[in-house]
């Protein structure tokens, strides 16, 4: 196996929506925010070479909707995913497998394309991945997430004849599924080099998020992510898991480990380091 990280740019949220209660006096030390309180936020995809299959977990922002939603979100950055996929190596049509956390707009968004008029898949020969809870929760939104699953990122999935449901170990990683973010999101759990990797989506988005309070406003059952947070990060210091971080726009990759004030950083490093 190898693994490839494939960074697809940077955008920027709100600080205040993405740590919640937490007060900005706090949250700032670790995440600087610019003169309009936004933070800057990675987009950071992970590629699987697996034997014959090429898995590549989310796929960041696209580029299909219109100037006025992109407008809210500044992205910036030199990387693109297509770009980051031929840096590796690969192309678009070599992707034999598009595996989605979850449905949100900045992790689903660049697997679906405009040519032309008609929206396409940008992996043509994948097979798209999600599961059963999450889709239907995605394409019967709740009014508070509405906005975060867009029907153009999402659809065409179906519609092409490419999706598929998870089920058992179809894919050679294990899933553990959190649903204080969303419904049922899925979390890899990826066995490399004598290392569990853990693909943390939006369970953890940065390394500022690790202490249990530090829980995004986004998330749709912050009491639930708290209980998640805490049985996984336990679970990540005792048995030393490597977090890759899908939204840290520093830290590729941490290990976590107990305290007296609870499960704290240890180490940030990158993938290649491993």
């Amino acid at each position: 196996m190898k693994l490839h990280v494939i960074n697809t740019g940077f955008f920027k949220l709100d600080g205040g929506a993405m740590f919640g209660v937490v007060p900005k006096s706090i949250w700032q030390k670790s995440n600087v925010p610019d003169e309009n309180n936004l933070c800057t936020w990675a987009m950071r995809c992970l590629l699987i070479e697996e034997g014959n299959r090429l898995i590549l977990i989310d796929n960041g922002i696209g580029n299909k909707q219109d100037a006025k939603f992109f407008s809210h979100y500044y992205l910036h950055g030199e990387d693109s995913l297509v770009k980051s996929l031929n840096k590796a190596g690969f192309s678009e049509k070599d992707v034999t497998d598009m595996f989605l956390t979850h449905l949100h707009f900045d992790h689903c968004g660049g697997g679906v394309k405009y040519a032309g008029e008609k929206l396409e898949l940008v992996f043509p020969n994948a097979t798209y991945w999600s599961n059963t809870e999450h889709w239907q929760w995605a394409t019967q939104p709740n009014p508070r997430e509405k906005a975060s699953f867009i029907k153009e990122n999402i659809l065409p999935m179906q519609e092409s004849g490419h999706l598929k449901f998870v089920k058992d170990r179809e894919l050679p990683f294990d899933i553990f599924y959190a649903s204080g973010h969303t419904d049922k999101m899925m979390i890899p759990k990826i066995e490399y080099k004598g290392k569990t990797i853990c693909y943390m989506a939006d369970l953890l988005p940065s390394t500022g998020h690790i202490p249990l309070p530090y829980v995004m406003g986004y998330d749709t059952r912050p009491l639930i992510t708290m209980e998640e947070k805490e049985r996984f990060l336990n679970e990540a210091a005792d048995k030393e898991y490597v977090l890759f971080l899908e939204h840290d726009s520093v830290n590729e990759c941490c290990t976590v480990k107990r305290t007296e004030k609870g499960v704290r950083l240890d180490r940030v490093f990158s993938l290649g380091e491993l």
